[in-house]
């Protein structure tokens, strides 16, 4: 009789916020340090804000792409920076 073990794909659990971090920050096209990420019981958190959802879309499809069998949640917001529209008078 044989027995089966299931396999786990990719780097241990205990690693992947670290590498999902250290891939955010050292990709060139992405270099972002404001993600966090914080493993949950059904997968993974990303926790952070950005200047767009487009950049934000790009970071969940990089994450999706290198960990395709991680669960990711996002709860990465966008920051509204908008130029102002009163001018300011220092006294």
């Amino acid at each position: 009789m044989t027995e089966h073990r299931d396999v786990a794909v990719g780097p241990p659990d205990e690693y992947v916020e670290a590498e999902i971090h250290r891939m955010l920050a050292e990709d060139p096209d992405v270099a972002e340090q404001g993600i966090t990420v914080v493993r949950r019981e059904r997968g993974l958190v990303l926790y952070g804000e950005v200047e767009s959802p487009h950049r934000r879309e790009e970071i969940l499809r990089r994450v999706a792409e290198r960990f395709p069998d991680v669960p990711i949640t996002s709860d990465i917001g966008v920051i509204r920076a908008q130029a102002p529209t009163e001018i300011e008078q220092l006294p």
